[in-house]
């Protein structure tokens, strides 16, 4: 399984590389080893492959919606790259056990706060999801943006090749003290960690977090 993960992943990089300009300089500043949520904004179906792809040969470990396994071929190809199903709407433990213990292996954990895509590229509000799985895996956070992808399918029917751009900010951790970790608590958290997506994108893509003036950073410890 291994070495297919690494002949998929290498033809990904190979065909991704061909269709898009990548600018993914900052990649580089990925940590190398160690247990890491990178969370990032989510636009379409390109950034998963890719991302996966090009951060090899870390291997990183996904969530993706139950109902992606209804297509053989996805599922072989969700089940290649380690990914847990996840059932929409609900608190889904099985999931969460899954994703812990990903990360108790050292795996990087990728994930969409947003929780589906924003196929304008603008950011919509967060879910808090990615709060519980912070707190309980004691794991850094490193905030990792893209755009550029929301214009794929429109250039290639134009066979032209996509400005792809990656920026990655600073790691940190979630840290709330004493202090109860209530829903209110949860979203709060979510919200500064989606400020740092904010920061590090364009003006135009920042959408429900456009207002970076009120980032606040109460619950962030940096690295």
């Amino acid at each position: 399984m291994g070495t297919m993960r690494w002949f998929v992943n290498g033809v990904i990089r190979l065909g991704t590389s061909m269709l898009c300009r990548i600018d993914k300089l900052d990649l580089d500043t990925v940590p190398a080893c160690g247990p890491l949520i990178v969370y990032t904004n989510h636009i379409g179906s390109l950034e998963v492959p890719l991302l996966f792809a090009h951060l090899q040969p870390r291997p990183v470990i996904g969530m993706a919606k139950a109902e992606t396994w209804d297509s053989p071929f996805m599922a072989w190809l969700f089940n290649l790259w380690g990914a847990i199903p996840v059932r929409r709407g609900e608190v889904d433990m099985e999931a969460l056990r899954k994703s812990l213990t990903a990360l108790g292996r050292g795996d990087i954990f990728g994930i969409a706060p947003e929780g589906t895509r924003n196929r304008t590229g603008r950011l919509l509000r967060a879910h808090p999801g990615v709060v519980t799985l912070a707190l309980r895996s004691g794991a850094p956070l490193l905030p990792m943006v893209h755009w550029g992808g929301e214009r794929f399918r429109a250039n290639l029917k134009r066979l032209r090749r996509t400005d792809f751009r990656v920026r990655v900010g600073r790691p940190f951790y979630l840290y709330a003290g004493d202090e109860k970790i209530t829903r209110h608590v949860r979203q709060q958290m979510v919200d500064e960690m989606m400020y740092q997506l904010a920061l590090l994108l364009p003006a135009e893509y920042r959408g429900a977090y456009s207002e970076v003036e009120r980032a606040t950073q109460k619950y962030l410890r940096y690295i």
